[in-house]
């Protein structure tokens, strides 16, 4: 008994200090992390002049020859030689093989990247000299990995505004098919979701993600491969509230599912980094070349 007693007073500091060591070592990774955020430039800086502020969006984008490279692949294009006109209130669906471009497309589009070579413009303007801010107050972005923070339903769609009025994010919460199942939640809105959102399915999380893009009521909207981690059951509370939730909006849909952009009024198939094909779904379903190569593989699995 004395023996266990005098081994506890020995290891137990030991393992205190070993705790706090720990301890230590975490701090210090957290406190690199902060580090990293401070020494980063405000991207506005990539602004030489005074940027230009949108005026409400009506949606008219042109890709003028762009073409764009990662710094960290400078031999290699992942974007070439890009002309496009996509019209105030088009949906627009942009399809292809993984590592196609889809996603650098929309990253350019929000000004993550700038382009490599040739121009961008949005109703006009140059958008390498529009502030970032005007321009993505009016972006609403849905992607394929959700970001739920710990807080309630509410504050979670109302993201930015926290003191937005209820009933607009009940709006955007109904127009995402995501009302029903909140109001059954025992706190309705209030109800806490946890980091990450882990008290929901992955179907609601995106609803959710879903409804925060709408509430913003933004002029373009992209979808990035959002609708692939829903079920059925979500698809189908998605797809009922469809045209409302693209009506007079200029919407990008990137998907991997084929099915899910046929209603498209411009399908733009990307393969490696290039315009392959355009046009409706039927319209290249005619063509018999590689979107319809691609719809015949995922007929066949």
């Amino acid at each position: 008994m004395a023996f266990n007693v005098l081994v506890g007073n020995v290891t137990g500091p030991i393992l205190s200090i070993i705790d706090l060591l720990d301890d230590f070592q975490q701090a210090n990774i957290a406190l690199e992390r902060l580090t990293d955020v401070y020494d980063t430039k405000p991207e506005e800086d990539l602004v030489k002049k005074a940027p230009i502020h949108l005026p409400a969006l009506r949606g008219h984008i042109v890709f003028q020859n762009m073409t764009f490279r990662y710094p960290t692949r400078p031999d290699r294009n992942a974007l070439q030689n890009i002309n496009l006109e996509i019209h105030p209130g088009q949906t627009v669906a942009l399809v292809g093989r993984s590592g196609a471009g889809k996603t650098t497309f929309a990253s350019i589009l929000l000004r993550m990247h700038a382009p490599s070579e040739g121009k961008v413009y949005l109703d006009g303007y140059d958008l390498e000299q529009v502030s970032l801010s005007s321009l993505r107050s009016q972006v609403g972005v849905v992607p394929q990995e959700v970001t739920l923070f710990s807080g309630t339903i509410r504050e979670n769609i109302a993201f930015g505004r926290p003191n937005a009025p209820l009933d607009e994010v009940v709006g955007a919460a109904m127009l995402a098919g995501a009302h029903d199942f909140i109001t059954a939640l025992p706190l309705g809105y209030e109800t806490v979701i946890g980091e990450r959102g882990q008290s929901l399915s992955g179907g609601q999380r995106q609803r959710i993600a879903i409804a925060r893009a709408l509430f913003k009521k933004p002029r373009i909207l992209i979808f990035d491969e959002a609708t692939s981690a829903l079920d059925n059951e979500s698809e189908r509370a998605i797809q009922q509230n469809l045209d409302r939730i693209l009506k007079d909006r200029t919407t990008f849909i990137i998907a991997h599912r084929l099915s899910t952009v046929r209603h498209a009024d411009l399908i733009v198939v990307l393969d490696q980094g290039v315009i392959v094909e355009t046009g409706t779904h039927y319209s290249l379903m005619q063509q018999r070349g590689l979107y319809y190569y691609l719809n015949s593989q995922q007929l066949d699995q």
